[in-house]
């Protein structure tokens, strides 16, 4: 993964950094020798995280919950010492159904991860990267936060208010010299994606098969992206290469022009 040495010695918060792609990026940040600090719901995982990167320090936390975000930050300044970079990772995939069959609960806490977690790690974190040397957010959004998506309503409504915020935020920043992006993965093979797809054929009567193809063939590369694809771009949206980079909604996603 991506090594620029401007990375080197930036203090990172990476949500949901526990699995997945935040594990990855947590694991990025550290190879090209930042220090981390990752959240997750999830404690067995935050443990097995904790684990297999050396150094990574880390808390449960709940980004949904005001509290627990206030808690996370006091144990960021204990670690790390201050802030120079938050990415904004932690998300759900939320319900996958019909619009006439969604159920408010789940529709609200699809927001509530995927959108007023963002505000509010956010709004925790900018006083922490106004004392930093090279202040940046990065949010994680999706090729469903610029395409609609059949089936994902609310997972796509979410994402979109994630460009929204990040723009808003950007205007809002920049005199400060804070930059902040928003990425967009396309489909990322993995265990969430293939969740996703079971649950899509469930409710289409499709084979598994089928749609997984149907995603493939979604990306004019005609495959998915990995979760090292997603970090080197956070990372380097990270880097002093990125100095001018602000307001942006970075796709990677192998040029995905609609969603099934």
């Amino acid at each position: 993964m991506l090594k620029d040495p401007s990375l080197a010695g930036l203090r990172v918060l990476v949500t949901a950094g526990g699995s997945g792609i935040g594990l990855v990026m947590a694991r990025g940040f550290a190879e090209a020798g930042a220090k981390v600090f990752v959240c997750d719901i999830d404690a067995a995982a935050l443990a097995q995280a904790r684990a297999a990167v050396a150094g990574l320090n880390g808390c449960v936390a709940d980004v949904a919950d005001e509290a627990s975000v206030e808690a996370m930050f006091a144990q960021v300044d204990a670690a790390l010492g201050g802030l120079d970079v938050l990415v904004n990772n932690a998300g759900v995939a939320g319900p996958t159904a019909l619009i006439a069959d969604l159920r408010r609960e789940d529709i609200v806490r699809t927001l509530d991860v995927n959108v007023v977690g963002q505000f509010l790690c956010a709004k925790h974190a900018v006083h922490r990267l106004r004392r930093a040397r090279s202040p940046s957010i990065l949010n994680m959004s999706s090729a469903a936060g610029h395409l609609g998506m059949p089936g994902r309503s609310a997972y796509s409504a979410s994402k979109w208010a994630v460009i929204g915020l990040t723009k808003s935020l950007a205007i809002e920043l920049g005199r400060e010299g804070i930059r902040v992006n928003a990425v967009l993965p396309g489909a990322v093979d993995g265990p969430r994606i293939r969740a996703v797809i079971a649950a899509k054929a469930g409710v289409s009567g499709a084979s598994v098969e089928s749609v997984t193809q149907a995603y493939e063939s979604q990306a004019s590369l005609g495959r998915m992206v990995t979760a090292e694809d997603v970090a080197n771009t956070v990372l380097f949206a990270s880097s002093a290469a990125a100095a001018s980079i602000t307001g942006q909604a970075l796709a990677v996603d192998g040029h995905t022009q609609a969603l099934s």
